[in-house]
């Protein structure tokens, strides 16, 4: 049983571990991308882009279970890595991971963050959405995941990132990444623009 918590999405967040009932965190100490892809590769997020520690993602609570991690990479389960059961570390040390497959958005040259060019973070790198499906839909899932109301005006822009994603929701999921998705798949981006919006949120 393992977890990521304190995170924007499944596939980002503290190192939690189950025990005998009870949930967990582990030390940084040691803590680094091979650990780190362990983790990713076993909750199916694909691989680490970032090991991070000092709690970045919020202190735990419960046992520190594991210290001094030392995972090769290759290992199927965290629990297969080499660790220090006794530890001298404190929550202020929660190790934690970014991997590839989680997303995070960000609104980019508008007035405040709820206005301006979509712009997705996703397997370690920012990209911009291809407006060929950018929807009223899409727009207002976008707005609500930032906190910023409903879409007011949708905009468009130039690709200038290295990568494109496109999304396609049927219905007003709670994000995007719930929807359907595809990463630098050349035909849906075929003479697109990069999706923009302004929500209703935004200046007020």
């Amino acid at each position: 049983a393992l977890r990521l918590a304190g995170g924007r999405s499944r596939c980002e967040g503290r190192v939690e571990l189950e025990q005998e009932g009870t949930w967990g965190t582990v030390c940084d100490d040691g803590w680094d991308i091979p650990d780190a892809h362990v983790v990713c590769r076993q909750l199916r997020c694909g691989h680490a882009v970032r090991a991070r520690g000092n709690a970045s993602f919020g202190r735990g609570h419960g046992p520190i279970l594991r210290d001094e991690v030392g995972c090769e990479g290759h290992e199927r389960d965290l629990r297969e890595c080499p660790a220090a059961l006794e530890h001298d570390c404190s929550h202020k040390e929660d190790a934690g991971v970014v991997c590839s497959e989680h997303q995070e958005w960000r609104l980019s040259g508008g007035r405040d963050g709820c206005a301006g060019r979509v712009e997705v973070f996703f397997r370690g790198t920012w990209s911009t959405v291809c407006n060929s499906t950018w929807y009223e839909t899409e727009a207002t899932v976008l707005c609500r995941t930032l906190g910023c109301g409903d879409a007011l005006q949708r905009l468009s822009f130039g690709h200038t990132l290295p990568g494109k994603m496109v999304y396609l929701c049927g219905s007003l999921q709670p994000s995007l990444a719930q929807c359907r998705w595809a990463f630098n798949k050349s035909a849906p981006c075929y003479q697109s623009w990069a999706a923009g919006v302004i929500c209703n949120g935004s200046g007020s």
